[in-house]
């Protein structure tokens, strides 16, 4: 990787493990710690995903206009504010003025750090530098909640203040290194529709008009509605209602569905590599199926209590492989649909799309998951088979570069040099 390219994936790395600190405990330090109540803790968590949708929509043209640099400098600096005001809130409003400053700040870090590695990449090298991205964000989302579940303590408020304060100070970090960096021009795929001179005026309307790209956010609202949209809500809600898991064994799950992540992520690079990206997405449908009738069998097979906990954690370990094999393949498509002048703008798009699923996902999946459990399953097992239907259509309205790019045999990722200068001439 070139110089740029290391800092981005630094900061990226940085930036989850300080998330992991407190995501996992953020429930408990409201409700409880905080002692405002279960009820309150819901708010903050729908703060959260408010905050993301009201600050998506200008993120992507910010970007374009001012490029990549200031907007993750200016997030993250937010981000730190809301997580320091977060570990010193005791009411009410002060915890939700917080939630919604984490919550805008960590959101539009998300699309400009997906720019900023288009920008130090190629399509040849894009591939694998998502790849990374998504593997540094698991390892330091885990070992961060690791560490944090050895400093909380529920009984000293003052232990939730460091691990918001170790964020605080993580998002910082990423400010400044992210400032340091100094990113080329994008290289983008000749013939991405639509194009920089034949694109309508106003950004939203060229992207509606991209048919591959509607396609493709359409597709993205499937995926992650279908799977991250259900970990902590209807999945988890059918596991200790339908099939008798233990709340305990849901961190278990959760810890499998990481480690499976990290252990195959560079493995199933390999076969992302070799195949069309629309194919790849279809085969990732085809093992969420698999994933989610095994969780059938774990709560309506009648089996031993032990069957039924391994099979449950074989689903999180089966939902694992397919977001490994998804992160080296939707952000970079992303890229690839965008013309030059719209990356941020097509980033922030999918980025907006991924946090309208996450807000529905629980709405739809929690009640249904804790009383409808075979129509539960029923339903995402319809929506995983028809990812790869989605997948294959997609696979039509896409070039042959954009489906699949030949991987460079370079190991270098950016350089000194433009990378504009790098791509194709069109």
């Amino acid at each position: 990787m070139g110089a740029a390219m290391r800092r981005i994936q630094m900061g990226n790395a940085l930036s989850a493990f300080g998330i992991g600190f407190t995501v996992p405990y953020l429930y408990v330090y409201v409700a409880q710690v905080r002692d405002l109540g279960a009820s309150t803790a819901g708010v903050v968590l729908a703060v959260f995903a408010v905050a993301a949708l009201l600050v998506l929509p200008f993120t992507g043209r910010v970007i374009d206009r001012r490029g990549p640099v200031p907007v993750v400098v200016a997030a993250a600096v937010v981000a730190s504010a809301g997580a320091l005001c977060m570990g010193l809130a005791t009411d009410v409003p002060m915890v939700l003025l917080s939630a919604a400053l984490l919550g805008a700040g960590t959101a539009v870090v998300q699309p400009a750090l997906a720019t900023m590695i288009v920008w130090c990449s190629t399509p040849s090298t894009r591939t694998r530098a998502f790849a990374m991205q998504f593997f540094l964000a698991n390892l330091g989302l885990g070992i961060g909640g690791l560490i944090g579940g050895q400093l909380v303590d529920e009984s000293r408020p003052d232990s939730f203040l460091l691990l918001f304060g170790i964020e605080a100070v993580m998002f910082l970090v990423l400010a400044g290194i992210g400032a340091g960096v100094r990113l080329p021009h994008a290289a983008v795929i000749p013939g991405a529709v639509p194009q920089d001179d034949a694109a309508p005026k106003g950004g939203l309307r060229a992207l509606l008009q991209h048919r591959a790209m509607v396609q493709l956010c359409g597709l993205g609202f499937v995926l992650f509605f279908a799977c991250y949209g259900q970990f902590e809500s209807g999945l988890a809600a059918y596991g200790t209602e339908a099939a008798g898991i233990q709340p305990s064994t849901l961190g278990i799950a959760l810890a499998a569905n990481t480690a499976v992540i990290v252990l195959a992520q560079f493995v199933v690079l390999r076969l992302v590599e070799r195949h069309r990206r629309s194919r790849v997405i279809a085969l990732v449908g085809l093992i969420w199926t698999v994933a989610w009738i095994v969780a059938g069998y774990a709560g309506l097979g009648h089996g031993s209590q032990t069957m039924a906990t391994a099979a449950f954690v074989s689903t999180y370990a089966l939902f694992g492989l397919g977001e490994a094999m998804l992160s080296p393949t939707v952000a970079p498509l992303v890229a690839d649909l965008a013309p030059e002048s719209m990356i941020g703008q097509y980033n922030s798009a999918f980025a907006l799309v991924k946090q309208l699923a996450l807000a529905v996902g629980p709405a739809v999946g929690g009640p249904m998951g804790a009383s409808l459990h075979a129509p539960y399953i029923l339903t995402f097992v319809a929506f995983s088979l028809g990812i790869s239907v989605l997948a294959l259509r997609l696979g039509k309205q896409l070039t042959p570069a954009q489906d699949k790019p030949l991987p460079t045999k370079s190991r270098v990722v950016a350089s000194g040099t433009p990378a504009k200068d790098l791509a194709p001439a069109g």
